[in-house]
């Protein structure tokens, strides 16, 4: 007796998980839908879960003394209607699931076991930021609603404060997205970004012992095999890595810029948390809601994570180099690529000042502040408008006066791309604020941002031209708040700025804070248009213009080839009467397919209407023989066919639900 008990309770398990599946399978047949596995399982577990509830209250059948029922095919009618209504409550189910808890809502299965360890160490990093954030006073700030945080100077200079002092005691990761933000002008009050620039002050160096490990692993051998002479105090330390001065064996001056050991996980981590409570700022406050803070993170993590790797930057060193013409005075530190890794970045020496410590220098050459500013602007808006690859974070640490007058761009661990069709409508965005002409910029503008039919054109060229009016004639001064107001016109009217054109407004805001230091009173938008007008003049001088018809000729030559041949054919069916034209209105497939989707939807909704009406006419009627108590046949009937009814009415209804039909569910 207990081996057959021992040996029913598997077969009843299993019995239940097949009957379960069979009910499942049919259910989401019924729906015309695909489940996962895991919702599979337990919508089945659900239907073997309520049949027996259903036919024992269905079946109650009078019986003969024999015990078998008086009336077989009463019994079968009741039977069939307690499996269709068991199929409705599962059905039932899929939809109150699928309501609740819709497509990717929930991760699948096969992801819940991965990386148990690596999420407890984000929670438990977490809980250390969020921690470190409230014990320096940014805990009003995660909590608060309102827009109270940014409305007046003191409020935003306390919040940056807070901001500071918390990035600061976060660490590395966190403290070079401060250092980053400071620069960005463009999306942060000044008062927030005067309190983050204290992060750029040098950070704690790490030990020579340390470095020199790096300096081992990554070169292949001992520090004094490849470098003749190198010295262990740093000559800078940043949050991620730190540059020694050192001296080749053929006599070369160069600078090593060394990882600092370990970052690159910990910078992993804690970018990842950084972009989801970006994200939770985003949604929670008024304040993070205005700035962005979701996108903001996420691009400060796209930075940062070219500057991990070293050999991005000697690549973008080359690429800005290439990008200067010839006798420009401005240079960039050449890498040495047979020395150059993942983590080490040997690169020659500049010998100079930077723009912030540049004033005795200046003074000692002789050199006119605003020549060396226009100079230097002539570069960087060079490499946006002509050659495409620019300087993505100019600030005044990045920019040196060298020993011989010339300027030095460092620091490109992080560069901007534009294609053709980017610069040239950038390159008109600029000249239609020069002409005062707000159709152009507004053109210009949407070629930038594409936007949706559905948009006020006029409405928008109306704003730029406000926008105009108010910076132009001698409000040129303030190029950045001209281009934070040109953003937030744009986000107004629901335009996604392309990120490499939100890298270039940030570039240029950045690199007028840096020529501010440089020459005070110095007109960014104002030098901007000249420039940018002289850029469209060399395009336009008789050798440019022959060069550019040539081209165009050569791609235009084929397509004039067979132009008279298709006008002769043309005009031939026009004078016989054969002219015409065909359109097909249904041609693309997608539209086939969303008619046909509609059109099952309707009739499915249509049938299950009819039937549900004739359901409630046989309910009502009462007519026909008494099956069993006082239950008539014509309600029995009715019943069935209400069932029938609500799994139609269902099968629709879940495809409200499914916001994304097609795809496999959990």
């Amino acid at each position: 007796m207990n081996l057959l008990s021992l040996l029913s309770a598997p077969v009843a398990i299993v019995s239940t998980l097949v009957t379960a599946l069979l009910l499942g399978l049919a259910a989401q047949r019924l729906l015309g839908i695909r489940l996962g596995p895991v919702r599979l399982l337990a919508t089945g577990l659900f239907a073997a879960t309520v049949l027996p509830l259903i036919g024992i209250a269905m079946t109650r059948i009078p019986r003969d003394a024999e015990g078998l029922p008086a009336e077989p095919w009463v019994e079968t009618w009741f039977v069939l209607l307690a499996g269709m209504c068991t199929l409705l409550a599962s059905m039932a189910f899929i939809v109150v699931v699928e309501a609740f808890a819709p497509l990717g809502s929930i991760p699948p299965a096969t992801v819940w076991g991965r990386g148990l360890r690596g999420r407890w160490s984000r929670a438990r990093r977490t809980g250390q930021v969020v921690g470190l954030a409230l014990r320096h006073g940014l805990g009003p700030y995660l909590r608060r609603r309102s827009s109270r945080a940014l409305e007046a100077p003191s409020s935003r200079g306390q919040l940056g404060r807070a901001l500071r002092e918390t990035l600061n005691a976060c660490g590395a990761t966190f403290v070079k997205m401060g250092q980053i933000l400071s620069t960005r002008s463009d999306q942060l009050p000044p008062e927030m970004a005067a309190e983050l620039a204290v992060l750029r002050d040098a950070a704690e160096p790490v030990p020579w012992a340390d470095i020199e490990r790096v300096l081992t692993d990554e070169l292949g051998g001992p520090v004094e095999s490849v470098f003749a002479e190198i010295h262990p105090t740093p000559l800078a330390a940043a949050s991620i890595g730190q540059v020694h001065t050192a001296r080749l064996h053929s006599g070369e001056d160069v600078v090593v810029k060394v990882q600092r050991p370990g970052i690159r996980p910990a910078v992993e981590r804690d970018l990842d948390i950084a972009i989801r409570l970006g994200a939770r700022l985003e949604r929670t406050t008024e304040w993070g809601r205005s700035l962005g803070t979701r996108s903001l993170a996420e691009g400060l993590g796209a930075a940062i994570r070219e500057e991990l790797d070293y050999r991005i930057e000697a690549d973008n060193i080359r690429t800005v180099t290439a990008a200067q013409p010839a006798g420009s005075p401005v240079r960039a530190p050449q890498p040495y690529d047979e020395l150059s890794t993942e983590r080490v970045l040997v690169m020659e020496r500049l010998h100079g000042r930077p723009v912030s410590d540049a004033g005795p220098l200046l003074e000692r050459l002789g050199l006119d502040r605003d020549e060396v500013a226009r100079t230097i602007l002539d570069a960087l808006l060079r490499q946006v408008l002509v050659e495409g690859v620019f300087h993505a974070d100019p600030h005044a640490g990045n920019i040196f006066i060298l020993d011989d007058g010339g300027v030095g761009l460092l620091d490109l661990g992080s560069v901007g791309r534009l294609d053709g069709s980017l610069r040239a409508a950038l390159e008109r965005l600029l000249l239609g604020f020069d002409r005062g002409d707000p159709l152009a910029v507004t053109d210009a503008l949407l070629e930038l941002a594409p936007a949706s039919d559905q948009i006020d054109e006029e409405r928008l060229e109306r704003e730029i031209g406000r926008v105009i009016a108010r910076y132009a004639g001698g409000a040129g001064t303030q190029g950045a708040q001209m281009f934070g107001q040109l953003f937030t016109v744009v986000s107004r009217y629901g335009l996604e700025v392309p990120p490499e054109i939100a890298a270039v407004f940030r570039s240029m805001a950045t690199a007028e804070g840096t020529l501010r230091q440089l020459a005070p009173g110095f007109d960014l938008v104002g030098q901007s248009k000249d420039l940018a007008g002289g850029y469209v003049s060399d395009r336009l001088t008789p050798a440019e213009l022959r060069h550019s018809a040539s081209e165009e000729l050569v791609t235009l030559l084929p397509i004039l080839r067979r132009l008279p041949r298709r006008i002769e054919r043309i005009a031939g069916a026009a004078e016989h009467g054969r002219l015409g034209v065909n359109a097909r209105i249904f041609a693309d497939e997608r539209d086939r397919s969303w008619i046909t989707r509609l059109l099952h939807d309707v009739l499915v909704t249509v049938l299950a209407g009819v039937i549900g009406l004739m359901a409630v006419v046989l309910l009502w009627s009462d007519g026909g023989p008494v099956v069993r108590d006082s239950v008539h046949l014509h309600s029995l009937i009715g019943y069935n066919l209400l069932v029938v009814s609500a799994i139609l009415a269902l099968r629709v209804l879940v495809q409200v639900f499914r916001r994304r039909p097609g795809h496999d569910r959990l």
